[in-house]
């Protein structure tokens, strides 16, 4: 793993996959989820399949930059954006997080690049469709929605499980993972395994002020409808009908908005991406990027 020195000072932890001249690959995870969220066979998968993949932790995530101490009223935020009033000031949007990852790219030296977002990595992978296009080679969102909270809202019992307080030690984290079952695939949720990841996870870094910051990111950036509609980056959207962290709607209401989305909505996926699940998702990902390349290609040839 590397840590790349953004000119904006944020330094972001991450590393690669794969053949550095191969098309580049760029993975964007979500909400307090460190890169290793995207697990190595997740990666090394696309790497095989002709991608030089990179993953990296968001700001306020992992081993990244972390803004210690910038307090942020999550929850003032949240009920802003609910009645649509003022949002209080933030330290950051996904419009900053989508700029580092343009700049991580700069740091690699990549022009342009596929993105691949999950969650809030998706709603970050949509403001670089929406404000660097020309830096994007193709885009997927995945398990996201649109910043519309009409669309991709959470049940109840999901949204008392992101929202709950953190855990107080490491034995408390790697139990609270058995909640994580509330949004999982439901066919595939294996919980000690579960707890293997929450267990990694905790001992690599465990920061759980990040995710007031984070939280309020999302909640301050609003509705990107309008602005989605005016995406030209080919766009793929990907939703697990199992999902009750971001309902499905999220996922349909962005592929309803962005002009050209391919929608493909799996029947057995949750609010994750098991691994009986990599061959279909991975298949997905190189097929709509190779079909985003091949008709760029046309259009500037014609």
């Amino acid at each position: 793993m590397t840590t790349a020195e953004l000119s904006s000072g944020i330094k972001l932890e991450y590393d690669t996959f794969g053949d550095p001249h191969a098309p580049a690959l760029l993975l964007v995870m979500g909400f307090t989820a460190q890169m290793t969220a995207w697990d190595e066979g997740f990666c090394r998968q696309l790497a095989d399949r002709g991608r030089f993949v990179i993953r990296f932790d968001n700001r306020d995530c992992g081993l990244s930059t972390k803004l210690d101490g910038q307090f942020v009223d999550a929850a003032a935020i949240m009920g802003a954006a609910m009645i649509k009033a003022e949002i209080p000031p933030v330290p950051y949007t996904l419009s900053d997080m989508a700029a580092d990852a343009i700049a991580l790219l700069d740091h690699l030296g990549i022009e342009r690049a596929h993105v691949v977002g999950a969650s809030m990595g998706g709603m970050i992978v949509q403001s670089m469709a929406i404000e660097h296009p020309r830096r994007l080679l193709s885009v997927t969102s995945i398990m996201s929605t649109i910043g519309d909270l009409e669309f991709g809202q959470a049940t109840p019992e999901a949204m008392e499980v992101i929202l709950a307080p953190p855990p107080s030690d490491r034995a408390a984290a790697i139990a609270r993972a058995a909640d994580y079952g509330v949004w999982a695939s439901k066919r595939y949720f294996d919980v000690e395994r579960a707890y293997e990841r929450a267990a990694a996870s905790y001992d690599r870094c465990s920061y759980p002020e990040g995710a007031s910051r984070q939280i309020a990111a999302i909640y301050a950036s609003g509705d990107r409808s309008d602005l989605l509609r005016a995406v030209t980056v080919p766009m793929l959207v990907i939703h697990g009908r199992d999902d009750t962290l971001i309902d499905p709607s999220g996922g349909r209401r962005t592929a309803e908005l962005v002009p050209g989305a391919h929608l493909v909505e799996l029947a057995d996926m949750g609010h994750d991406i098991p691994e009986q699940l990599w061959p279909m998702i991975v298949g997905a990902l190189i097929a709509h990027g190779d079909t985003a390349v091949a008709t760029t290609e046309l259009m500037v040839a014609s």
